[in-house]
């Protein structure tokens, strides 16, 4: 599409580009809504912390599972189907958390949700690159690294408040997303399709991870970052509500909640505070203010000071949000379209083997060791990996 096309296709085009923006958003309110009720759940239902972990292990596995198959599904069948039937699947994972009355069900939620969120990463995110209007080079980069995080927060603090101000808070928070997801999947066949069937498509679903040539190099500079960011939003996603609630005195759900808002809000600022930045000064400020924040944190449970954690999630969500954005900025002009599906894919594969396999063995070690000695132990990891993720991109290329 170029600037000299005709007024309505460019409507067209840009209203197109603000919808997929609005999907994506969509789709991660929905990742964060269900955190504040898992402490809630578990106490209405009776499970261990053992059981809790494996709550958070099968959305992980079922997640990266689906990438591996379908993260290039886009790329064949095109986008608005892959989106559409995505949409539809989160929408009956919401619909089995509303109704949660056992653990069996709330395992049913989550692989759903997992298998939904495998195939709306990596098509949502190509098609807002597709979709980018041609006088606004690189917005793409930036609402895909802007709208993820600030759906994150907006699902946490408002299902924590929605905890702490009604008791119909399970229909008011899941009817609402299943409602949302029903329209989005609607509404996804109004924008244009921006990825024409082509052949492969069986070939398609063999389990792999691929780069495309052009991203490799970048991609390759880029993944110590990306581990390094996802594994500080798996330490604060899976221990913050907790440690709040445990170590540092925070009795409301909204104050657990304000963890992730403040970590992925505050990312969700950064994103767009840098977006003039070059990819590779982005990402040092960002993996050096994640190794900061990380450490902040860690200082601040140990003085059992719950403001001091929530100013530690700020700086940390600042690198969260800048490392990310870099990332983004970084690969997403060098791949061709027919090959965006793949590459998101290939990002969202490393983001949450970052995210979840930390999380998970967290999980399973904290009853035996205890809460606060396992973040300790979780946390200096994550600042030597940033610290690590900082220096290779400072005295590496300078691109």
């Amino acid at each position: 599409m170029t600037a000299t096309a005709p007024p309505r296709v460019r409507a067209s085009r840009t209203s197109g580009f603000a919808l997929s923006v609005i999907a994506v958003l969509a789709f991660m309110v929905g990742a964060s809504a269900p955190s504040p009720f898992y402490p809630v759940l578990q106490q209405d239902l009776g499970f261990s912390a053992a059981t809790m972990t494996a709550i958070f292990a099968v959305y992980a596995v079922a997640l990266l599972l689906t990438l591996l198959v379908t993260g290039s599904l886009s790329d064949h069948l095109g986008r608005r189907p892959v989106i559409s039937a995505g949409f539809v699947v989160l929408a009956l994972s919401m619909v089995a958390f509303w109704h949660a009355d056992s653990v069996t069900l709330l395992f049913v939620a989550r692989i759903v949700q997992g298998v939904a969120a495998g195939l709306l990463m990596s098509s949502l995110s190509a098609i807002v690159v597709d979709l980018e209007p041609p006088n606004r080079p690189g917005s793409a980069a930036t609402l895909n690294s802007i709208s993820p995080l600030a759906g994150l927060a907006i699902g946490a603090l408002l299902a924590g408040a929605l905890l702490d101000w009604t008791s119909s808070a399970l229909a008011v928070v899941f009817g609402a997303l299943t409602a949302a997801y029903v329209v989005m999947a609607a509404a996804i066949w109004v924008l244009p399709e921006t990825s024409p069937r082509h052949g492969g498509l069986l070939r398609s679903f063999v389990p792999r991870v691929g780069v495309p040539a052009a991203a490799r190099a970048p991609f390759l500079r880029s993944a110590p970052a990306l581990f390094a960011g996802w594994a500080t939003g798996g330490l604060y996603l899976s221990l913050g509500a907790p440690l709040v609630a445990q170590e540092l005195g925070g009795e409301l759900h909204v104050e657990q909640g304000l963890v992730v808002a403040v970590l992925t809000g505050t990312g969700s600022v950064a994103c767009f505070v840098f977006r003039r930045q070059t990819p590779r000064r982005i990402t040092i400020i960002g993996t050096t203010a994640l190794a900061v924040g990380t450490a902040l944190t860690l200082v601040a449970l140990a003085a059992a000071s719950y403001w001091g954690f929530i100013a530690a999630a700020v700086v940390a969500g600042v690198g969260f949000g800048a490392s990310f954005l870099g990332i983004m900025r970084s690969i997403t002009p060098v791949a061709a379209p027919h090959e965006r599906g793949e590459l998101f894919a290939a990002v969202f594969v490393v983001s949450y083997l970052a995210f979840g396999i930390p999380a998970v063995v967290a999980g399973i070690v904290s009853p035996h060791v205890g809460l606060a000695e396992t973040t300790y132990v979780y946390g200096g990891t994550v600042v030597a990996l940033s610290t690590t993720a900082a220096l290779l991109r400072r005295f590496g290329s300078t691109d």
